[in-house]
């Protein structure tokens, strides 16, 4: 009897343990390249690094940004798709892999190229509309009719400003908030949010950056005290104290050396779980990633800057377990996968790659 209960016991942990280091990937792609199907599931072994493809989801336009609901059963994706832009919801089952459409539902805005949900409602980022949809969430997990849509009218400088390119939405981590970045308007708003509201967006002021500079995509501390934004046109991180809807800037990074000749095309960033280390980073000519601490007092001091061994790094993702960082290329159609030192932030080559066309968007069901 005994023996028996140990087996068993012997085997359950054995099932934690392995469910502990596995993970779904799921990757976001543009499929009119003709070398990607749509968005692809791979089972991420936290372990090894190893991958293995577990499904398709076939017949989607341009799935290029995702998110997971906070349950995990329902997949959210963008249709950056011109005239036919959309935001899309599946059933998501985490056992199988498998996904059933549920809707799409017609932004406002046309590529839209960022997507999150609360569960509540689902917001879209709209780049060549230079607006914001938001979408209620039905009790089924399908999109509502659009609910609201906010129109941003303002230029840049940049031949690539001529008129609004809202980037990127992101609640704020007390969730009272909707932060969104303007790369057309050189602006960064911000919201009140009231998820349960007919109108769920309010405006509560807006931030200018430096003229030219093109705010791109902005993450907060885990403690949720600072926030960091990527410029993409110069390049440049702006970092900033965060606190109830405000942000104060506290200091502005290069990310590439001062004699660099050439396009920077910041694209990503994101910080370790922990808060110490924060990752950027640039395409165009550069093709990097870059790794900086964060101080005591949010301020961040430089660490390395890795080549992403490919090109056109567009987002990336640290998974996890914190022991890998995986960079999407848009251009060489692969996701390279770094091993990741969580004492000092550094990277090195896992010499670990999936192979995958047009990938642009890393998400992992954690």
């Amino acid at each position: 009897m005994r023996k028996s209960f140990l087996l068993v016991l012997s085997f359950c942990v054995s099932t934690l343990i392995a469910n502990a280091q596995n993970f779904k990937l799921i990757i976001g792609t543009y499929t009119n390249k003709g070398n990607s199907e749509g968005i692809y599931i791979y089972n991420f072994d936290s372990k090894t690094a190893n991958t293995k493809q577990l499904n398709v989801i076939r017949n989607v336009s341009n799935p290029s940004y995702l998110t997971l609901s906070k349950n995990k059963d329902f997949l959210y994706s963008v249709y950056e798709d011109g005239t036919n832009s959309a935001a899309s919801a599946f059933k998501f089952n985490q056992q199988t892999s498998e996904a059933s459409f549920l809707n799409k539902e017609a932004t406002k805005g046309t590529n839209p190229c960022f997507i999150l949900t609360d569960g509540k409602n689902v917001l879209t980022a709209n780049y060549s509309g230079g607006s914001i949809s938001v979408f209620g969430v039905k009790a089924d997990g399908s999109l509502s009719a659009l609910k609201q849509n906010i129109q941003h009218t303002g230029s840049g400088p940049d031949k690539r400003q001529a008129s609004a390119h809202v980037h990127q939405v992101l609640f704020s981590p007390d969730g009272k908030y909707v932060v969104a970045t303007d790369l057309g308007e050189d602006r960064v708003y911000i919201y009140h949010y009231d998820a349960a509201a007919a109108q769920p967006l309010k405006l509560k002021t807006s931030i200018k950056t430096n003229s030219g500079s093109g705010p791109r995509h902005l993450a907060f501390s885990p403690n949720g005290k600072y926030a960091y934004l990527a410029h993409e046109f110069n390049g440049k991180i702006s970092a900033f104290s965060y606190s109830d809807g405000n942000l104060i800037l506290l200091q502005e990074v290069e990310t590439v050396a001062k004699d660099f000749n050439g396009k920077i095309d910041a694209a990503d960033i994101h910080l370790s779980s922990d808060g110490k280390f924060l990752y950027e980073s640039n395409r165009g000519d550069a093709n990097t990633i870059n790794v900086f601490a964060v101080q005591k007092n949010g301020k961040l001091n430089f660490v390395e800057t890795v080549n992403t061994l490919g090109k056109g790094p567009r987002n990336f993702n640290i998974d996890p377990t914190g022991k890998y960082l995986l960079v999407a290329h848009q251009y060489t159609n692969d996701v390279v996968i770094f091993n990741r030192n969580a004492k000092t932030g550094k990277l090195t080559d896992s010499g670990k790659r999936i192979n995958v066309g047009t990938p642009v968007c890393l998400i992992f069901d954690k």
